[in-house]
């Protein structure tokens, strides 16, 4: 029998799409029963064949030694892989091409076990604003129990408030870790990713220690940015929302080099806080539909983004299709992004008795939390997503209570346009 290539890249001299080698690749249907999609490994743990195989694997999985030339890991128990778990971890890596992926339980779980593998007491850590409400009260609330200071800087400014900020955070402590999120939640404020890169590393030189940088990038990634290819160390995501994609799962993502990924890795490990075998089966699944399901969600968003512009009852649509040609974030845009996505805000007219009245009378759109699924999804992230964040932080910040976040799904257009204009009448 032909040996098959199951982590082919290219035939020939032609390299496969992220889209084609979704449907195959780090699977061989002949290791099960020719199963043409990978079967849930329900498991547990492992058998191995002896001893002296038990043990190789534990070298391996404990850094005890390096992984011979093609040698594979080997599968010991779920919480340290799982063959489900492998498969997805190999397709993440390729929007990116990266060279490694991990999966976790949840976004958060995600974001949690990679700053503590890299942030310890007395250190110091300077990020963006604003930020996922989550997030944020993991650095303002937690992190400072262990000894962890945190200083932001606001998203969209350049780098004579970046670099600033991190000589400020540096008179605290070592500033090990830089943490952004681009677009904002829910702002949709972007990073200069390039800058964020440049500025780790000239505070590196100078300071003798290079801060890890960190990306949120749920609502662009992985199809319409990729912050690895802009010097981001590690990239993270609620997979969750677009890669999920179904409002069916709940997961995390972190993708970077082995060098970067290994710490965190073991601290998963230890911490537990890897995805299941059902889980990481649904988000395989997902991957094969993920670029038809971004690409209908982004063109939607642009036809509802349009109609809101004009409405009468719209204060202001923070979409970024809509920034100013010229202008500072549209430089930034054009040079990391490649499509406005599909989740962004607006301002109703009104306040919150205005916005909360369009929320009541959704007939279409879903109110609820949660974005990147295949319907649409509303909330008012001012008492809802970010409601653990200080009112005079969300009001610094120009989160209002008249602000409306929209998830646009893969709905007919006509038919979410018809729905918010009942909605806002």
């Amino acid at each position: 029998m032909r040996k098959r290539d199951y982590r082919k890249k290219q035939i020939g001299n032609r390299q496969l799409a992220p889209e084609t080698q979704m449907m195959g690749y780090g699977y061989d249907p002949m290791l099960s029963e020719g199963s043409l999609k990978p079967p849930i490994f329900q498991t547990s743990t492992f058998a191995f064949s002896s001893a002296e195989e038990g043990k190789g694997f534990f070298e391996i999985a404990y850094g005890k030694r390096e992984a011979a030339q093609g040698e594979e890991p080997g599968l010991i128990y779920s919480r340290i892989n799982n063959p489900n778990l492998e498969i997805v971890e190999n397709r993440l890596t390729l929007w990116d091409n990266a060279e490694m992926a991990l999966v976790f339980s949840s976004g958060m779980a995600a974001i949690t076990t990679s700053m503590m593998a890299y942030l310890r007491p007395g250190d110091v850590i300077v990020h963006s604003e604003p930020i996922y409400g989550g997030t944020e009260y993991l650095i303002r609330n937690i992190l400072p129990e262990y000894g962890i200071k945190s200083v932001g800087y606001l998203a969209g400014t350049g780098e004579d408030t970046l670099s600033p900020t991190l000589e400020k955070a540096a008179k605290l402590g070592r500033v090990s870790v830089i943490y952004g999120e681009t677009p904002a939640n829910p702002t949709n404020q972007l990073l200069d990713l390039d800058l964020m890169a440049r500025c780790a590393a000239a505070h590196g030189e100078t300071h003798g220690h290079r801060p890890v940088t960190m990306v949120d990038n749920t609502f662009l990634g992985p199809l319409w940015q990729q912050p690895g290819r802009h010097g981001i160390d590690i990239t993270l995501y609620s997979l969750t929302k677009y890669v999920g994609g179904h409002s069916d799962l709940v997961a995390g993502g972190a993708i970077g080099s082995y060098e970067i990924l290994n710490p965190v890795k073991g601290f998963r490990t230890i911490f537990g806080t890897q995805s299941d075998a059902h889980t990481s089966w649904l988000l395989m699944r997902s991957l094969e539909t993920l670029k038809v399901r971004m690409e209908r969600a982004a063109e939607n968003a642009r036809i509802v983004a349009e109609f809101l512009r004009e409405h009468p009852k719209i204060k202001t649509v923070n979409y970024l299709g809509f920034l100013e040609p010229g202008s500072p974030l549209k430089d930034i845009f054009d040079r990391q992004c490649t499509s406005a996505g599909s989740t962004f805000t607006f301002d109703v007219i009104g306040g919150e008795a205005a916005a909360f009245a369009v929320l009541n009378s959704l007939q279409v759109i879903k109110l609820a939390v949660s974005l990147g699924g295949t319907e649409s999804l509303m909330e008012a992230p001012y008492s809802m997503t970010h409601s653990d964040v200080p009112d005079d932080v969300k009001d610094r910040l120009n989160i209002t209570p008249a602000t409306l976040r929209v998830s646009v799904g893969i709905e007919h257009a006509d038919d979410l346009v018809a729905d918010l204009a009942q909605a806002l009448g």
